[in-house]
Parts: structure tokens; C-alpha cells; sequence
């Protein structure tokens, strides 16, 4: 998503609502143990299990759990290792959808993919055939009430970020791939608390949906995807109009 529309803050509240069911709980330790695999279980040394980590914390996840996951992805556990795969589909109107994982059975994984997509009106596509159609970018949020609109935008900018948008809930900073872990460091140096850091594919174009019953069918492969056990993220190019939303939530 674009994260500019209606649909944005609804993606938000549905995070502090999983938050609570412990889904984003799922997500986090699945994060936690790749990063631990690729750079080592010390968060001091491995800027990325850091921020796993901090991005766990700030949804309020265990330390054992979190300590549990450093563990398997480092292997202390056993077990199967854990493997990152993007899945790539089409839902209801040709909508793009691009699917992050990390999970211990590709097998199962995969067959999952294509029994998801297929009850809910769409096709897994082959690698390459959606991906083109999205920006791989560098993510950062902090919490609106942390720094006002414009000295955000200040200090990000300095930072070297590429653009800045806020709403009203969060400061949302979109960076070049390889910028991430620079503008992010630069912004804690600057004494700025975040919430999230991470990579993001950004659609290139928008598909506008004011079918109500198309919208409703895509939310719910959206849905579907998201909830998924092994899931990281789900990205899509759809936008929903303002009319097709205020219907949906009468």
C-alpha cells in the first residue's frame, strides 16, 4: 500500500488489534530469528536484529520471547532454520500482490500461497512477473507526537531520507534501499525514538477500486495473507476510494 488513503489508518488499527490477539508477536519473532541467523545473536553488533528487537519492544513482546527468538535463529534451539521467500499473486481485478515470509517448510508454505489465493479470487504468480511493478525502499515511523511536522522533516531530510509524510498518527520516511541503516542511525543520534525501520516495496502505480464488492473481496485476501502464521508483510497496489470505504464501514 501507498500509505496515503483511508485505508492506511485502517491497516494501523488492525495492528493494535493483532497486537493484542499476539499475532504481531509472531511477526517480530520471525524477524528476530532471521536477523540473529544472517549477522549473530548480539543486537549490539548486528544493526539489524537491534532494530527486531526494538520494534518487538515497542509492542510490548516478552523478553523471553524475544530472547527465544534470538535462539533460533542462531541455532542454540534446533530445529528446522528458519528461510525468508517472497511470494508473488494477483487477486480480484489483476490487483499485485507481493508476499514476505519466513518459514521453516517451503513446502507447505507454498501450497498454503496457492490454496489462499485461489479461495479468494486470485492466482500465484510466477517470480518476477508482479515485483517489477514495485519500489524496494527504506522505511521508517515514528510517533506523530514525538517531533513536530516540520522539524521531522528537517532532520530527516539532513539525514539524507528521500521524502517525509505524516498522518497524524505517525511521521512515515521513505529512504533509497541502501540508505535505511544511515538515515535510521542518524535520526537516533539526533535523540529520535523509532518505531519501525524496515524494507518496503512501494507500487509504482496505484489501481483505484470503487466496486465495493471488488474492495470487500480484496481486503479480504489482503486479510487472509496478512493473517498467514509465516507472514512478514503484505504489499499491494490498490487503492480503495473514499466512497467504496465509507460503504464498506457502514
Amino acid at each position: 500500500m501507498a500509505g496515503h488513503n483511508k485505508w492506511s489508518k485502517v491497516k494501523h488499527i488492525k495492528a493494535r488489534v493483532d497486537a493484542i490477539k499476539g499475532k504481531v508477536f509472531s511477526k517480530c519473532a520471525h524477524e528476530i530469528a532471521l536477523a540473529a541467523r544472517a549477522g549473530g545473536g548480539d543486537p549490539g553488533m548486528n544493526a539489524r536484529l537491534r532494530t527486531a528487537v526494538d520494534n518487538a519492544k515497542a509492542v510490548s513482546m516478552p523478553r523471553e520471547n524475544i530472547e527465544r527468538a534470538i535462539k533460533k535463529g542462531t541455532g542454540e534451539l534446533g530445529g528446522d532454520a528458519i528461510q525468508e521467500v517472497t511470494y508473488e499473486g494477483y487477486g480480484p481485478a489483476g490487483i499485485a500482490f507481493l508476499v514476505e515470509m519466513a518459514t521453516d517448510n517451503l513446502n507447505r508454505a507454498a501450497a498454503d500461497m496457492r490454496t489462499i489465493f485461489s479461495k479468494n479470487g486470485g492466482s500465484v504468480a510466477t517470480p518476477g512477473s508482479v515485483s517489477y511493478q514495485f519500489d524496494r525502499r527504506g522505511e521508517i515511523r515514528l510517533a506523530a507526537s514525538a517531533i513536530d511536522d516540520d522539524r521531522i522533516m528537517e532532520a530527516a531530510i539532513e539525514a539524507g531520507a528521500d521524502d517525509v509524510h505524516s498522518d497524524g498518527e505517525e511521521h512515515i520516511i521513505h529512504t533509497a534501499a541502501n540508505e535505511l541503516g544511515t538515515v535510521a542511525n542518524a535520526l537516533r543520534s539526533a535523540g529520535l525514538s523509532l518505531v519501525s525501520e524496515k524494507m518496503v516495496s512501494l507500487p509504482q502505480n496505484l489501481s483505484v477500486v470503487s466496486d465495493v464488492d471488488t474492495a470487500r473481496q480484496i481486503l479480504k485476501l489482503h486479510d487472509v495473507l496478512d493473517d498467514y502464521a509465516d507472514t512478514l508483510n503484505v504489499f499491494t497496489n490498490f487503492e480503495v476510494t473514499d466512497e467504496a470505504l465509507e460503504q464498506l464501514s457502514a
